[in-house]
């Protein structure tokens, strides 16, 4: 579950635990915490690929260090395969002190959990 190569300096992987699978087609924002107005900054918007991957979600020029937050439309994934689910969304919040490294969020998500991890 590594970071693809050349997918940028921030990538993510969503698996649908509860069927197995990679999680496609999940709809996600990527946000920077913006620390003189306390306010979330969208950054972009993504749907993950066949494999449950959002390549590119931002650049190496743009990655600074700070507080970011992933936010995938968890409800919208499973209304879309036909099935309720407890969470509407997810959002993972974390910090980037160091931008020259590589982060990998992946998110493990079923229609009544979900776990995520800093992968490598």
């Amino acid at each position: 579950m590594g970071s693809v190569k050349g997918s940028g300096p921030l990538t993510t992987h969503v698996l649908n635990t509860g069927d197995g699978v990679p999680a496609a087609r999940m709809a996600l924002s990527l946000h920077r915490l913006d620390p003189r107005m306390t306010i979330w900054s969208l950054i972009t918007v993504g749907n993950t690929n066949e494999d449950g991957r959002c390549p590119g979600l931002i650049t190496s020029d743009a990655f600074t260090p700070g507080m970011y937050k992933i936010r995938f439309e968890t409800g919208q994934y499973w209304e879309s395969l036909g099935q309720s689910s407890f969470y509407p969304y997810v959002e993972i919040v974390f910090t980037v002190s160091d931008a020259d490294q590589s982060f990998h969020v992946p998110l493990l998500v079923s229609r009544y959990s979900y776990s995520t991890y800093r992968g490598s």
